[in-house]
């Protein structure tokens, strides 16, 4: 089998009510600049990324994909993902321009593309390839109730709504309000109306600093917080460091870095409590693997970001004995031909073969975005 082509493309499609924030964001619509790779025996395989959807950013994504990737792809055999990985990440001119952001989120859009080949090719859903057992449970915990430009009153009927009729057992609510007592107010409401039992994580989205994230994530454990996430800025090690040691919640992160080596200094500094990766950031789901086995060596359990990568990441979350759960965000399960499915607050397995990031040819036609 050979690919013959490595086709760009790029989808910007509308997320809940029109439009959600967090402490740093504001967006209406969520980004899939992607690949469609396709091989001479007829099979082709999807793979994407996740972005805030701003065209001309995007775009240098696709232009990654076709001007530096697809070069390296053509006439390959795409079922030797492990071995086009190598090829892809330490090969191209990006080597040298940028081992993150752009390059790196355009490579993870690749790799998934091939493992959905090769699981096509063999018949079998992605989770079975690699091992998984169709008996594993997986939660999902809802992020979709918990935006922070939602008053207290629409965050409070959401969370609970998800509890009393959607089944979950675990909800996400932002954190970042000009005044973290109003964060802590929203907080306290949200848990009062949940109950005791139900897992409730808080995400500031790498808004606060230092001294605000000691002072106020101290009180997280009056709450039952499972975990606070990305509390401070993205890269800064030695900061969740000293957090860790000061506040009794764990500290979860991962989804803005890009390779196992970063997650390794976070690990190793012991600064993080839950890993967080992204497979279309990490270098999809071969990156997540690497991530993931780094988890199970240093005894920290592995909860991928959603980034709109529900899709292949419950692949991997299923297979991956260091994965236990997977974070819920129904934005885009209308574009694929087997959408995720969630029932009772953990995932149904996919049956069909691939990654499941098939996407369908109405959501081309209705999202799609000229390169």
């Amino acid at each position: 089998m050979k690919i013959i082509e490595v086709a760009p493309f790029l989808l910007h499609v509308p997320v809940t009510g029109g439009g959600i924030a967090d402490s740093t964001h504001e967006i209406s619509h969520w980004g899939m600049p992607g690949c469609r790779i396709v091989t001479d025996s007829g099979l082709v395989g999807f793979g994407y990324t996740g972005t805030h959807a701003v065209a001309s950013l995007d775009k240098l994504i696709t232009s990654c994909i076709s001007d530096v990737y697809a070069p390296l792809l053509l006439g390959e055999d795409p079922r030797e993902v492990r071995s086009l990985h190598c090829k892809l990440l330490y090969d191209p001119p990006t080597h040298w321009v940028g081992r993150g952001g752009i390059t790196q989120m355009a490579f993870s859009a690749v790799d998934i593309a091939l493992w959905d080949i090769k699981a096509k090719a063999v018949g079998e859903p992605l989770w079975h390839l690699l091992g998984g057992s169709a008996g594993k449970s997986i939660e999902a915990y809802n992020t979709d109730c918990g935006w922070l430009n939602l008053s207290k009153g629409k965050l409070v009927d959401g969370c609970r709504r998800m509890i009393e009729e959607e089944g979950f057992s675990a909800v996400k609510m932002k954190v970042g309000k000009p005044d973290p007592k109003e964060d802590l107010e929203r907080i306290e409401a949200v848990r009062s109306a949940i109950g005791s039992k139900v897992r409730l994580m808080v995400d500031a989205n790498a808004k606060w600093d230092l001294p605000t994230a000691i002072q106020y994530g101290s009180r997280l454990a009056d709450f039952d917080v499972t975990w606070f996430e990305e509390p401070l800025w993205h890269d800064d090690v030695r900061g969740h460091a000293k957090l860790a040691k000061a506040i009794d919640t764990p500290i979860a992160l991962g989804e803005l870095l890009y390779n196992r080596h970063q997650f390794l200094e976070f690990a190793t500094a012991e600064a993080v409590h839950y890993l967080q990766p992204d497979a279309s950031r990490c270098g999809g789901i071969t990156g997540l693997w690497e991530i993931a086995d780094l988890g199970l060596v240093h005894n920290i359990p592995v909860s991928p970001h959603h980034g709109d990568m529900m899709q292949a990441q419950l692949h991997a979350v299923i297979a991956h004995s260091g994965c236990e759960q997977l974070e819920f965000i129904p934005w885009t399960l209308h574009c694929f031909e087997e959408p995720v499915c969630v029932k009772d607050g953990r995932y149904r397995m996919p049956e069909q073969p691939g990654a499941g990031t098939t996407i369908t040819p109405d959501c081309f036609e209705k999202y799609g975005i000229s390169l």
